[in-house]
């Protein structure tokens, strides 16, 4: 069952995580969509290693899940996170991210690595 209230504690932690402007953009993106690290990479000109910090910092909490398809690595939102209702109720307050997919999609580097 999801709850519908955080701790303080709890809440300080995801907002501490979401404070970061790459690892909210990140969650922002999850929201609707798959990414692969690759994908992540390429929207936020980053090394794969700084890229992967980010998401296992999110995985940690539950914020974020991986699925693995071969030997590349998806991610999306943890619909199943006990804080999903909060991170969801801040997620809306949250301009849409997919103009950044969008670009990678018309350059043809949406999915490079698949």
């Amino acid at each position: 069952m999801l709850k519908t209230k955080v701790d303080v504690d709890q809440a300080a932690v995801i907002l501490k995580l979401l404070g970061d402007r790459t690892r909210l953009t990140m969650v922002k993106l999850l929201e609707n969509h798959d990414c692969c690290v690759c994908e992540f990479v390429e929207i936020f000109d980053m090394s794969q290693p700084s890229v992967s910090q980010h998401l296992k910092k999110l995985k940690q909490v539950g914020i974020v899940k991986e699925k693995r398809k071969g030997s590349w690595v998806f991610y999306s939102l943890n619909k199943e996170s006990e804080f999903t209702i909060f991170i969801e109720r801040l997620l809306d307050e949250i301009p849409n991210q997919d103009d950044k997919l969008e670009a990678l999609e018309k350059n043809g580097k949406r999915i490079t690595c698949c």
